[in-house]
């Protein structure tokens, strides 16, 4: 039989890769509505920070339970669960009850403004478990249908979703702004009507209602996929897996990998104590400090705060809306650019010449900042393409790429952990910090936070395009030393730095 045409991997791969869409569009969504929440609801500099970092709370609790769902009840059920909380956290953030205008007639229920702060911020921390086990089981996903030779790129996808899911949200924001007009955030004495309480005098609500199609696309595209054949495999159902593997490539591909996933299953033994075998000491280095470094370099926060930081060098609300419009351009045009070459070139090196630029475009911004000019957006730019074609999608590929199968949910989820921490960390204190140190000074603070993840690259993180997931793992299993230097997966025995 021939193999198969990668359009059946192609499809299943987009469908997991919602819920990062998902990830992209709250994380940007809300950057539109930062302005009109802290108005409406009066809040403080530290608030503003809670509403908007408690998604990424959320995140935190949703990859701790994740690694332990997706190697228990699969993949796919895993992601069902996620696409539910989406689901209910787009429903929930678009209608906390009501607390301004004419409330003798109202058109949602009413309360006050600390309950539906409360109930807001409850249904975005949901939200944000639905975006933690995404996060950790859409690559995973995905790196174990893969072939080889497109793994990069496939796995790749789920970070391309997440910047496309940011540029449309921005597009959103700004056209709902546009079509408010100047009665934008203008609460009405009497009684508007629900078009206009949703996209004019509560546009905030508006915004974060555009999530709710979305969501429930994803939730009900999932129940069409298939479950990963290694985890089927891990379980010993091996012809529900064989099945799923000759459509991916054909009889010849699942035959021939079938056994060699066998072998490799069998040498596993599932549990958080294999995490600290000593083969795994490495890897398990790699899979925690590398996604604590993408984001100390603040990318979470450029992409939650987007018209706020643009708005402090150009003082147009307007104008700034349309910057970060353009940040989502860039950003998906030079993911795009990692898509293109991470087999081409490789993981590392588009880690350690996209990491080395992220440094200097910070700094950059801090300069400009401090100078008081208005072109902080040319180095900002310079930063979000440095950031999304290399930390980006390539802390996504390697975490998912260096884990035995078994344990590979567990040990995700623990680097998806840091990551998510992290970022709650950065996006929780940015407005205190741009509020205390000013713009330049936080900028100045994300770049020096950046610059050890260079050195932490060359020296730990190796070349893993091109192999399969197995030949990785018999990699680490045979390079406890790491005495010597050089490739590798050149075939000698050398250490993890190239």
């Amino acid at each position: 039989m021939k193999p198969k045409k990668p359009n059946y991997l192609l499809v299943i791969s987009f469908v997991s890769t919602i819920g990062g869409f998902l990830f992209g569009y709250d994380t940007a969504i809300i950057s539109g509505c930062n302005t009109f929440l802290q108005q409406h609801f009066e809040l403080s500099a530290t608030t503003l920070g809670w509403v908007v970092s408690s998604a990424l709370l959320g995140t935190i609790f949703g990859c701790i339970v994740a690694g332990t769902i997706t190697d228990a009840l699969g993949r796919k059920k895993a992601l069902i669960l996620a696409a539910t909380c989406l689901t209910i956290s787009a429903l929930g953030s678009m209608l906390p009850p009501q607390f301004l205008g004419d409330l003798e007639n109202a058109v949602w229920f009413t309360a006050d403004a600390n309950f539906a702060f409360n109930v807001l911020v409850g249904v975005r921390i949901i939200g944000g478990i639905g975006v933690g086990i995404t996060s950790v089981v859409a690559p995973i996903y995905i790196a174990e249908l893969a072939l080889p030779e497109n793994r990069g790129k496939m796995v790749s996808l789920y970070q391309l979703s997440i910047t496309l899911g940011i540029l449309l949200a921005f597009m959103v924001d700004w056209l709902v702004l546009n079509q408010a007009g100047e009665a934008a955030g203008v609460i009405s004495e009497g009684y508007s009507g629900l078009w206009n309480w949703l996209f004019v005098d509560e546009l905030w609500r508006g915004m974060f209602g555009t999530e709710i199609p979305i969501a429930l696309l994803f939730l009900i595209l999932l129940f069409t996929v298939p479950e990963t054949p290694r985890w089927l495999i891990t379980k010993g159902r091996y012809k529900e897996a064989e099945a799923i593997m000759v459509k991916i490539n054909g009889a010849a591909y699942a035959t021939s990998k079938l056994a060699k996933i066998k072998d490799m299953v069998k040498e596993d033994n599932a549990g958080f104590k294999e995490l600290f075998k000593p083969f795994l000491r490495i890897p398990l280095l790699i899979g925690i400090l590398l996604p604590m470094f993408s984001h100390l370099s603040g990318i979470a926060a450029i992409m939650y705060f987007a018209p706020n930081i643009i708005n402090e060098s150009i003082q147009s609300v307007e104008s700034a809306f349309l910057g970060a419009v353009l940040v989502g351009v860039v950003n998906s045009a030079f993911t795009f650019v990692a898509i293109a070459n991470i087999e081409k070139f490789g993981r590392r090196k588009l880690l350690l010449i996209g990491v080395t630029g992220a440094f200097i475009s910070l700094f950059g911004v801090g300069i400009l900042f401090a100078l008081g000019s208005q072109f902080v957006i040319i180095p900002l730019l310079l930063y979000v393409a440095s950031f999304a074609f290399s930390f980006g999608p390539i802390v996504w590929v390697i975490i998912s790429e260096i884990f035995p199968t078994r344990i590979r949910g567990l040990a995700v989820s623990l680097g998806s952990l840091s990551l998510m921490v992290t970022g709650f960390v950065i996006t929780l204190t940015n407005p205190i910090l741009i509020e205390t140190v000013e713009a330049s000074g936080t900028f100045f603070i994300y770049a020096l936070l950046t610059l050890p993840a260079i050195g932490f690259i060359w020296r730990f993180v190796p070349e893993t395009k091109g192999r399969t997931l197995e030949e990785i793992e018999k990699y680490w299993r045979g390079k406890i030393s790491t005495t010597n230097d050089g490739n590798a997966f050149n075939g000698q025995n050398t250490s993890i730095n190239d």
